[in-house]
């Protein structure tokens, strides 16, 4: 309010300021003074209004020619306020169509260039239609009369005294406005000018002020403007208040500091600790740490600081347990390791069935580390399955070493700051997850455990796998960067182990710091061992059982893994076991009668009806039914891959939640067998007569990838020829157009699901044979492997001549029945 004083503009010209100092005089133009078209001057940022001055600086190329012909004329323009105050140039439409008539008083050239006027408001008018736009704005106009107003009623001056009321309260509330302001509302008797004079003052936004110049009622024009005022002196009390406010509280503050003052020195006369004598027993545990040099002038440098701070302060607390955080951290405090090797092999087979390959790994680093005590340590990432016992693995790697042993699961952690902590800056800041592990572990070479690593997300917060990228790196991580710690910490003594489900999601950068050791599924004698050793023992002790309250029978844990149990791992396999000693343990609380050994027949009657078969391959009676091999994250499974014929036009059809890299495959594998009909003894009017559904079941599951290339190939052939598929045959390997067979990923984990689904022969790609011939034996006793590189080859193994029972009859348009 009041921003500017329309009196205090204008130094010249004084003839034409009267109504400015008795307004009393009449303003108004009549009709006949005004042009029959009006030039219109768009302004931005504020509304004129009748009776009041104001300068405006013109800076526009149509403006400027506008102003500078008026001036030479009648100087009588119309202003209007344009709608979009950031509008360079408006058009037409951004502009108001309700404005002020307005006389050019004086127009002053700048030393800038830019021109200023100063005018003064006159008449309101509202906009016909515009006549020209070149080159500047021209409109035929219509006067607003003013209605006659009864100033001497008792609204009138009751709406008057109002507004100087109001007026008067804004000044007092708001010491910037200058006092002469007081003086020049005092000298405004008229109403009509009174209303437009604050009006033109009123700190409110443009759309608000047209408000209040388009209302025809000089009364209502009054009180839309009381209201506006009213908020305004709202908003200078809130304001006056919090002002207030604040200077209250500085007040406080110093009361506050001469009591500390006063507190510290009682507390030095009786003895107890301040903030002096805290730093002190900082500097004396400071002295037994083994940190570098750079590491013990920082941490003077953060206690001098710390001695700086008022202790009743917000920074304090921080700086406090910035302080403690650097003194508890393990600088160079290192466990001795155990290099018994003998000793290490023994816990390493106690505790884990098989995994004979990641056993020999640890065995090979140990071995080094006890020829050289400077090594580095590694960086190991367990791929696999869940439930094959990767991290616990990491458990007993700790155990065998003798070392601290620290997890910390990555699985969903997006924040980068989780990795690297915060920056001290920060409300609430707190170092990384890195280094709070290795606080807690009070040692500086533990076993790291970085469980799910496959599953760190990334979004605005920051990517926390870039961020792993240092912690991995043996060639950097020893001066590792925490934003909260700002001192390099050496990590490179840490053993790092990874575990991860699937390298697909992990960074590359980040895969590539580390050597990958898979931990593929057990085959079933190995489940059973697991079982009788670890999992019985640990599920009776967990349910407050004892060895001697329960046997189970070898029959009875084999009858478990293979009709309740289809997993790499053994994790479901542990929860039926579980299952089984709580239906014990139950009889036993309840002192009732049980039978102390546990056959097939009590699994079946706790257990419920076999949720699996023993042998899911469903036999090759039908045409075009094939099973193929798959891998997944939780292991390998089989898949079957179906086709049918019927009459049609042609048409394909691909169902079962297909990605496009299996629909692919089947158009590759559709595409050859056409090339090829011939050569099978194939009709080709099948192609065009018949329709081709190909569908993989469990179709509320995703499927992609290659590997279904040969199956649904010789899916295809065999429901083209009507020829049976090999019995208890299985096939992987992905299809080209010219027929090659290529090879696929996941080997171990699908032989591991065709054995557990009764799988005698395999289809492989001949490049796959690698992959087989590093496979353990056991694991591919009683399977037999066929080796091909293309398709020819694959039906030559798959399908038999004999016909399927009850073949198709084909008929075609042109001719009877065909038997295929």
């Amino acid at each position: 309010m009041f921003k500017a004083l329309p009196i205090q503009l204008v130094q010249e010209d004084s003839d034409d300021l009267i109504q400015l100092i008795n307004p009393e005089q009449d303003t108004d133009l009549k009709p006949e003074d005004l042009p029959e078209e009006l030039s219109i001057l768009p302004i931005k940022n504020t509304v004129l209004f009748p009776g009041v001055v104001i300068p405006i600086t013109v800076g526009r190329q149509k403006s400027i020619k506008l102003v500078k012909k008026a001036y030479q004329g009648n100087r009588i323009i119309g202003v209007v306020a344009q709608k979009n105050s950031q509008a360079e140039e408006p058009t037409i439409e951004e502009l108001y169509r309700t404005g002020t008539v307005a006389k050019i008083i004086k127009m002053l050239v700048l030393p800038d260039g830019n021109t200023t006027i100063i005018i003064q408001g006159k008449n309101r008018f509202t906009i016909k239609d515009f006549v020209q736009e070149e080159p500047f704005l021209t409109a035929k106009i219509e006067l607003q009369p003013e209605p006659v107003l009864n100033v001497n009623g008792k609204e009138a001056k009751a709406l008057v005294q109002s507004l100087k009321d109001a007026a008067s309260k804004i000044l007092k509330l708001n010491p910037e406005l200058p006092q002469e302001a007081q003086v020049a509302l005092d000298n405004i008797s008229s109403m009509s000018f009174l209303v437009h004079f604050l009006s033109s003052n009123l700190n409110a936004e443009v759309s608000d002020k047209q408000k209040i110049l388009e209302t025809q009622n000089i009364t209502e024009r009054g009180t839309l403007l009381l209201q506006y005022m009213l908020k305004d002196i709202q908003m200078l009390e809130i304001k006056h208040e919090i002002q207030k406010k604040v200077h209250t509280d500085i007040d406080q503050q110093q009361r506050d500091y001469f009591l500390r003052q006063q507190i510290k020195v009682l507390q030095d006369e009786l003895g107890y600790d301040g903030p002096d004598k805290e730093v002190e027993k900082f500097r004396k545990r400071a002295e037994t740490k083994k940190w570098s040099k750079q590491a013990a002038e920082h941490f003077n440098k953060e206690l001098d600081k710390l001695l700086r701070i008022n202790p009743m302060a917000a920074e304090y607390p921080v700086a406090m347990n910035y302080v403690e955080f650097m003194l508890d951290l393990p600088w160079e405090d290192y466990t001795t390791d155990d290099f018994d090797l003998k000793r290490a092999k023994k816990i390493l087979d106690q505790d884990h069935f098989g995994l004979e390959k990641v056993k020999t790994r640890i065995l090979e680093y140990l071995a080094v580390l006890k020829l050289k005590k400077d090594m580095k340590g590694p960086i190991l990432c367990l791929y696999g399955p869940p439930g094959v016992g990767k991290t616990s693995l990491g458990r007993s790697i700790a155990k065998a070493l003798q070392r601290k042993y620290v997890r910390m699961s990555l699985g969903g952690v997006h924040d980068e700051a989780e990795i690297r902590g915060h920056r001290k800056t920060y409300v609430g800041a707190m170092p990384g997850k890195i280094l709070q592990n290795i606080k807690k572990s009070q040692s500086s070479n533990p076993v790291f455990i970085l469980d799910e690593i496959d599953k760190v997300k990334s979004d605005f917060r920051g990517d926390p796998s870039s961020a792993l990228l240092e912690v991995l790196d043996p060639e950097q991580n020893n001066t590792f960067g925490d934003n909260y710690l700002e001192v390099d910490y050496d990590l490179s003594k840490v053993l790092f182990i990874a575990t991860a489900n699937s390298l697909d999601t992990i960074h590359p950068a980040l895969r590539d710091r580390m050597e990958i050791i898979e931990v593929t599924g057990y085959t079933l004698e190995e489940k059973v061992e697991i079982a009788i050793k670890h999992l019985i023992p640990k599920q009776l002790k967990e349910h407050g059982l004892k060895n001697s309250d329960v046997k189970f029978s070898k029959d009875a844990v084999i009858k478990t893994v293979n009709s309740y149990t289809r997993e790499s791992g053994v994790r479901s396999l542990e929860r039926k076991i579980g299952t089984l000693v709580r239906n014990i343990a139950k009889s036993v609380a309840m002192e009732e009668e049980f039978d102390k050994v546990i056959t097939e027949e009590t699994v079946r009657k706790v257990l419920g009806a076999e949720i699996f078969d023993e042998e899911l391959y469903q036999g090759n009676d039908i045409a075009g039914v094939v099973t193929g091999l798959a891998w997944t994250q939780v292991g390998g499974e089989i898949l079957f891959v179906e086709s049918s014929l019927s009459r049609g036009k042609g048409i394909l059809t691909i169902s079962g939640q297909l990605g496009d890299v299996m629909k692919e495959s089947a158009m590759a594998a559709l595409s050859y067998l056409k090339s090829n009909a011939e050569s099978m003894e194939i009709d080709h009017r099948l192609f065009q007569q018949y329709d081709l559904h190909i569908h993989v079941p469990a179709g509320a599951v995703p499927k992609d990838g290659p590997s279904a290339g040969i199956t649904m190939f010789t899916s295809l052939a065999s429901i083209y020829t009507q020829r049976k598929v090999k019995a208890k045959l299985a096939m992987t390997g992905e299809i080209t157009l010219r027929g090659k067979v290529l090879p696929v990923g996941g080997i171990k984990e699908k032989i591991l699901a065709a054995k557990r689904s009764g799988i005698k022969e395999l289809i492989l790609s001949a490049k796959n044979k690698r992959d087989i011939d590093e496979i353990e034996k056991h694991y591919i006793k009683g399977l037999t492997f066929h080796y091909v590189s293309t398709v020819d080859e694959v039906l030559k193994v798959a399908l038999m001549k004999e016909k399927v029972k009850d073949p198709m009859k084909f008929v075609f348009s042109d001719q009877k029945a065909v038997n295929a």
